[in-house]
């Protein structure tokens, strides 16, 4: 068996609200039956998650740019 990274984790129990635990890369619900999941969709389901953060932090350092910072000054802020 793999395990699961953190993104993936993340993704699984977002796509699956019904899985309770995660356990390497097997699921189970709460009563402890095992859930079939499509890693594939896990997996680009987290790959649109990190995009998103990556994209977000982005628009965050231009909005401040857009202000009149420098992207120094934008990134001490903890843009990036």
């Amino acid at each position: 068996t793999q395990t699961l990274n953190t993104n993936q984790i993340d993704a699984l129990y977002k796509l699956n609200p019904q899985v309770a635990r995660i356990v390497g890369d097997k699921a189970y619900d709460a009563d402890g039956n095992e859930v079939d999941y499509d890693l594939q969709a896990v997996t680009a389901q987290a790959e649109a998650d990190a995009q998103a953060v990556v994209d977000a932090k982005q628009s965050a350092l231009n909005k401040l740019m857009a202000l009149g910072l420098t992207e120094e000054e934008a990134l001490s802020l903890g843009v990036k």
